[in-house]
This record gives C-alpha cells, sequence and structure tokens, in this order.
C-alpha cells in the first residue's frame, strides 16, 4: 500500500470525522436553512475539532508515513483554525473571499492528490474545493446565493468524510460497493 491509509487507522477515522462534524456544521449554517443559524456559529466547532484536532491527527499521519493524509489534514486543520479565530472579525468582503479562494487552490491540491484514493476522498475534497470557491466568489460579489449554494456543497462534503469514517468504524461498505477495512487496498473513504 502506498502513502495511504488503510481502512484501520484509528488517526485517519478520527481525522475524518472531524472534518466531516466541521463542514457538516460550517455547510449547514452556510445554507441558511436552519433560522438563526450561520456559518460563522461554527468558529468554535471548527477552531477546536476542525482546527486543532484536525490538525495534531495530521501530526500523527504524518509521523506514521502517511503523507497524502498527514497533509490533508494538518493543512485543512491549519484552515479551520484560522477561519475559526478569524470569524467575525470584521474583515472586509474581499479580505474574506481572497482567504477562501486561497484556501480553495489547497483543497484543490488535495483533490487531485487524491485521484489513487478512491472517489469518497476526491469527492469531499472537491465538494469542499467548490465550497470555498463559491463562498470566496459570493463574498466577492456580494451574492449571498453562491455563499449559500457553497454552504450546501460543504454540507455533502461533510456527509462524505462523515460516512467515510463512519464505514470505517462499522464495516459498512464505501462506494466501491466493498466493506471499508476489508479486503486488499481498500481505505477508509473509498
Amino acid at each position: 500500500m502506498d502513502n495511504d491509509v488503510s481502512a484501520g487507522s484509528t488517526t485517519s477515522t478520527l481525522g475524518h470525522l472531524a472534518l466531516g462534524l466541521t463542514l457538516l456544521a460550517y455547510g449547514v449554517g452556510g445554507t441558511g436553512v436552519i433560522d438563526n443559524v450561520a456559518a460563522s456559529d461554527a468558529a468554535a466547532l471548527a477552531t477546536w475539532v476542525g482546527g486543532v484536532a484536525l490538525f495534531v491527527a495530521g501530526l500523527f499521519e504524518l509521523h506514521a508515513g502517511n503523507g497524502r493524509t498527514g497533509t490533508a489534514f494538518a493543512g485543512l486543520g491549519a484552515f479551520w483554525f484560522a477561519w475559526g479565530t478569524g470569524s467575525g472579525a470584521g474583515a472586509s468582503a474581499e479580505a474574506a473571499g481572497l482567504f477562501m479562494v486561497l484556501w480553495a487552490m489547497l483543497s484543490l491540491s488535495l483533490t487531485a492528490a487524491a485521484s489513487g484514493s478512491g472517489l469518497m476522498t476526491q469527492g469531499v475534497y472537491g465538494l469542499l474545493t467548490l465550497s470555498l470557491l463559491l463562498s470566496g466568489i459570493g463574498a466577492f460579489a456580494d451574492a449571498s446565493a453562491l455563499g449559500r449554494i457553497g454552504g450546501w456543497a460543504a454540507a455533502l462534503a461533510g456527509l462524505g468524510a462523515w460516512y467515510g469514517a463512519t464505514a470505517s468504524l462499522a464495516k459498512w461498505p464505501t462506494l466501491a460497493g466493498r466493506t471499508a477495512g476489508r479486503g486488499p487496498g481498500v481505505t477508509a473513504t473509498g
């Protein structure tokens, strides 16, 4: 097996759960489907679960030799920590848009790097890229509809990350129709 994470990796499973929960909280807030709940309300969860916990999981993955997943978790942990601590700081719409577009570039790199990791992993990172791009463009253009669509993309990415981690824990089937944790080359998220 290359630098991908096997389905039995506890750190990878924990990282995908942290990513999934953070994306779900951010995404559902961004959609506007729940009254009085906004994406910024996910700032504390993003800081500690998506930021600190995901970054630490990334360090453990890097230490274990899992470069792809370690880079993804550490990079996304840095993103969520920066977003969570800066949320509501009064930055201009242009600065917020630039922040999202720059981090979308990291997410695009993760999407490309996940090409051998399975459809689930690539889908999560692809939807995250779409979410960040739409949120960034929406901030630049003052178009809240784009932000809401970005919220839906983030929520779907969160569901994908959550399902991949849960499939690994519960030995549920993945998109390939195989049970996570059984068979050669089966990964936690694809």
